[in-house]
């Protein structure tokens, strides 16, 4: 049974994960978001006093 004998499959496998761990990040890594996220607003908006219809 061919399918079985580890030789070619081995090398192919070695490849690929080899490219994928090269070759793939640095392609991600290069692109640049359009929109840079903005600095938000650190302060809280202070809570309203609950107004209590009964009271």
């Amino acid at each position: 049974m061919p399918q079985l004998n580890p030789n070619p499959w081995f090398m192919i496998l070695i490849m690929s994960w080899l490219i994928l761990l090269t070759i793939i990040p640095q392609k991600v890594i290069s692109h640049q978001t359009f929109n840079e996220p903005m600095s938000q607003n650190t302060e809280k908006p202070k809570p309203k006093p609950w107004n209590w219809p009964w009271s």
